[in-house]
C-alpha cells in the first residue's frame, strides 16, 4: 500500500507521547509558538483524534490580539495555562474513552464544529467568575483546537452535539476541514428570507434563503465573497452580480464559477464598483437588488449598498464592521413602504456544519477553488501573519502529520492533488 492508504485505512494507532501544536501563551506573535508538548490522554468520556488536516482561520487574529480578554478565552491565564488554536479540521480518532467505547472506534473520521453551545464542563476554576454566566465554549480556544497533531474531543464538544459524522467516508481532508468556514456562509445565506405571496388571496408564506431567479450582488470578492457567490448558486438567480476594487478577484471569481453559473442558468456579472449601481439597475428593470450579501466590512460600502434594495430586498451584512465604525444609518420609508431587510449572522451551527458537509460532497460548492496554500503545521505562525499583512487571499491548509515542508502556493486544491502531496510527504 502507498503512505496514504496506509495513513488514511488506520484502525490501530500507535500515539506518541508528545506532539507538535500552535500554542498561544498570551496576547502577541510574541506569545505564538509551534511547540512540543504532551499528547492529552482522554478521560472515561472523551476521544482523542489524529488531526488529518487543518486550516488557518482569519478569527485567530483576534485572539492573538485580544489574549485573555477574548470572549472565548474569558479570563484563561494563557501565561500559566497555554490552548491550543485552531477552529477548522479533519480528524480521525485514535482513542476511545471507557465510557464511549460502544458508540465509537478507532478510525472513525469526523469534523467538528468549534462554535460549542455548552457552558464550560472542564476547568472551570481557571475562567473569569469560574466561568459563571457563560452559554458557550469554543474549540481552539479553551477546548483544545486542530492546529496540532492531535487533539482532545472533551465533554463540551459531546454534548453539544458538535462532532459530526461525514456524509462519505471518503471525502478528502481538506474539503472536511474546508466545511467550517463554508458554514458560516450557508447560515449566513439561510438568514435571508423572502416573503412570497401567490396571489391576492394567497397567505403569505417565508422562504429561507436567497430569492430564486432574482437579481442577486455580492460585493466584495476575496475568498469568502467568492465562496458567497459559489454558494448561491444553489438558489439559481437570473442575475449574480460580483462586485470588488480588484479587478483581478473579479477574474478569478469568473474563471472559477462561471461555467457553474452558465450550467445553472444564471447571468453571471462582475464589475468594479462605480458600474455597480447601473448593473443593478439594468438587470433588474429598474427595481434594485433581491439579495444583496456584504462580505466586506467597510462602513461606506455598506451603507452605500442599502440604497441598491428593491422592493422586499434583503441585505446581509456578513463582513462585520469594526467598532466604532459600526453605525449605518437606514432608511425608514424603504422599510415601511419597500419592505426592505437587514439580516445578519455570525457564524454556524452543528446543523450549517452538517449541511455544509452534504453541500461539498454533493458539488454545490467546491472547496478546492479556495485553498491558496498547503504545507506543514510549522508554517502556522507564518500564516497568521500573512493573513494579518493581508498577504493570502485564500485558506491556507496546514497537515499536522507530515513532515516540515515549506508553504507552497496553489491556484486549485482537489483529493488528487492531496493523495499526491500525502505520498510525498507522511513519514
Amino acid at each position: 500500500m502507498t503512505k496514504y492508504e496506509t495513513y488514511s485505512k488506520q484502525t490501530s494507532f500507535d500515539v506518541p507521547k508528545t506532539m507538535q501544536a500552535l500554542i498561544a501563551k498570551g496576547a502577541g506573535f510574541e506569545n505564538l509558538e509551534v511547540a512540543t508538548v504532551p499528547v492529552p490522554q482522554p478521560g472515561p468520556n472523551q476521544l482523542l483524534a489524529r488531526v488529518d488536516a487543518a486550516g488557518v482561520c482569519t478569527s485567530i487574529i483576534k485572539l492573538v490580539e485580544q489574549g485573555d480578554k477574548h470572549t472565548f478565552i474569558n479570563g484563561w491565564d494563557l501565561a500559566k495555562n497555554p490552548v491550543i488554536l485552531g477552529d477548522e479540521g479533519a480528524v480521525t480518532l485514535v482513542k476511545i474513552g471507557d465510557n464511549l467505547k460502544s458508540q465509537y472506534k478507532t478510525g472513525q473520521r469526523f469534523a467538528i464544529q468549534p462554535a460549542v453551545a455548552v457552558p464550560p464542563i472542564n476547568h472551570r476554576e481557571r475562567y473569569k467568575d469560574a466561568g459563571q454566566g457563560m452559554l458557550k465554549c469554543a474549540v481552539g480556544y479553551t477546548l483544545g483546537g486542530n492546529l496540532a497533531q492531535y487533539i482532545l474531543i472533551q465533554e463540551e464538544v459531546l454534548k453539544g452535539q458538535c462532532l459530526l459524522e461525514l456524509p462519505t467516508d471518503d471525502m478528502a481532508y481538506f474539503a472536511v476541514s474546508m466545511a467550517e468556514p463554508i458554514s458560516c456562509i450557508y447560515s449566513a445565506q439561510e438568514r435571508n428570507y423572502h416573503i412570497i405571496k401567490n396571489g391576492p388571496h394567497a397567505q403569505r408564506v417565508p422562504q429561507l434563503g436567497l430569492l430564486p431567479k432574482g437579481v442577486a450582488v455580492v460585493v466584495g470578492a476575496g475568498a469568502m465573497g467568492r465562496m458567497h457567490a459559489e454558494l448561491a448558486l444553489r438558489f439559481s438567480p437570473r442575475a449574480l452580480i460580483i462586485s470588488d476594487l480588484q479587478q483581478g478577484r473579479l477574474d478569478e471569481a469568473m474563471a472559477t464559477i462561471g461555467e457553474k453559473a452558465k450550467a445553472k442558468g444564471t447571468k453571471l456579472i462582475c464589475v468594479l464598483p462605480d458600474k455597480l449601481a447601473e448593473t443593478v439597475k439594468a438587470e433588474s428593470n429598474g427595481l434594485g437588488a433581491d439579495d444583496i450579501i456584504l462580505a466586506v466590512g467597510v462602513n461606506p460600502v455598506q451603507q452605500n449598498a442599502l440604497t441598491l434594495l428593491g422592493p422586499g430586498g434583503v441585505a446581509n451584512l456578513f463582513g462585520g464592521l469594526p467598532r466604532g465604525k459600526h453605525m449605518l444609518e437606514v432608511d425608514a420609508l424603504a422599510v415601511h413602504y419597500q419592505e426592505i431587510k437587514l439580516v445578519g449572522s455570525s457564524g454556524g451551527d452543528p446543523s450549517d456544519m452538517s449541511a455544509t458537509l452534504k453541500a461539498i460532497a454533493n458539488k454545490d460548492i467546491d472547496a478546492g477553488n479556495y485553498i491558496a496554500a498547503v504545507g506543514s503545521l510549522d508554517n502556522a505562525i507564518d500564516v497568521l501573519k500573512m493573513i494579518k499583512e493581508a498577504k493570502v487571499d485564500g485558506k491556507a491548509m496546514l497537515y499536522p502529520n507530515i513532515k516540515h515542508t515549506p508553504l507552497k502556493n496553489v491556484k486549485y486544491w482537489d483529493k488528487a492533488g492531496e493523495i499526491e502531496f500525502l505520498n510525498e510527504r507522511l513519514a
